[in-house]
C-alpha cells in the first residue's frame, strides 16, 4: 500500500511517523522533501530544502518534484510518503501533489491531519534553529490548512484514490503527543487492513 501523509510544516508529521515506524516497522517511511534536495543538490547545487522553493524557478523546481516521484514510484512494499498537499510561496500557495505527480505516485490513500493553529505554533517555537520558516500568524496557519483540505481532494480525484482526514483542532491532547500517537495507529490499521490482517 502507497499512503501519503500531509499536514502544514510542524504539524507533527515526523513524531506520527516514528510511532508508525515503531508499530510497523518493515514499513518503507520517505520524505519527499528530501528527495528532491537530494536531486536539487545534484543538478542545481542548491543545498538547502528552503532554497528550493526560493531560489529554483518553477520550471526546474517542476522537474525536481517529477524527478522525486519517479525515484519514489518505484520503492517496492508498503511506503508512506511525508510531503506536503501545498506549499507557500511568495504569499499564495503552490500545489505540492499536481496532476503529474499524483499519477506518477499512484497512491492508495492520503492521509490529511489538522490542528490547532495555536499548537502548530508551540511546536514550531521547538523546533527554532532546525529550520528556516516564515514566521505565520493562526490566521496564516488556518488558510494553509484550508488549502490543504481543497489541495488533497484535487490530488485525490487525479490520482483515483481515498481521502481521510484526521482533524483534531477542537480536540485537546489529554498527554503529550496523543495526537500522533492516533494517526499512527489509524495510518497502520489502514496497511494492516490492506494485508489482511488487524494490529
Amino acid at each position: 500500500m502507497k499512503i501519503i501523509l500531509v499536514a502544514v510544516p510542524g504539524s507533527g508529521k515526523s513524531t506520527t511517523l516514528k510511532f508508525v515506524k515503531e508499530m510497523l516497522p518493515d514499513i518503507a517511511i520517505v520524505n519527499y522533501g528530501d528527495y528532491m534536495l537530494e536531486i536539487a543538490k545534484k543538478h542545481y547545487g542548491i543545498t538547502n530544502r528552503d532554497d528550493m522553493r526560493r531560489k529554483l524557478p518553477v520550471e526546474e523546481y517542476r522537474k525536481v518534484q517529477e524527478l522525486a516521484a519517479e525515484e519514489i514510484a518505484k520503492l517496492p512494499g508498503d511506503v508512506i510518503i511525508d510531503t506536503h498537499a501545498s506549499i507557500r510561496v511568495q504569499g499564495g500557495f503552490y500545489p505540492g501533489l499536481p496532476d503529474r505527480i499524483i499519477t506518477k505516485l499512484k497512491p492508495d490513500a492520503i492521509v490529511l491531519m489538522e490542528f490547532d493553529p495555536k499548537d502548530i505554533m508551540e511546536r514550531r517555537a521547538k523546533d527554532v534553529g532546525l529550520r528556516d520558516r516564515e514566521s505565520e500568524s493562526p490566521e496564516d496557519i488556518e488558510m494553509h490548512q484550508l488549502a490543504n483540505r481543497y489541495y488533497a481532494f484535487a490530488a485525490a480525484n487525479a490520482g483515483e484514490c481515498t481521502v481521510y482526514i484526521l482533524d483534531f483542532r477542537r480536540k485537546p491532547q489529554s498527554k503529550p503527543f496523543e495526537h500522533a500517537e492516533i494517526a499512527a495507529k489509524f495510518v497502520v490499521d489502514l496497511i494492516m487492513r490492506s494485508r489482511g490482517s488487524s494490529k
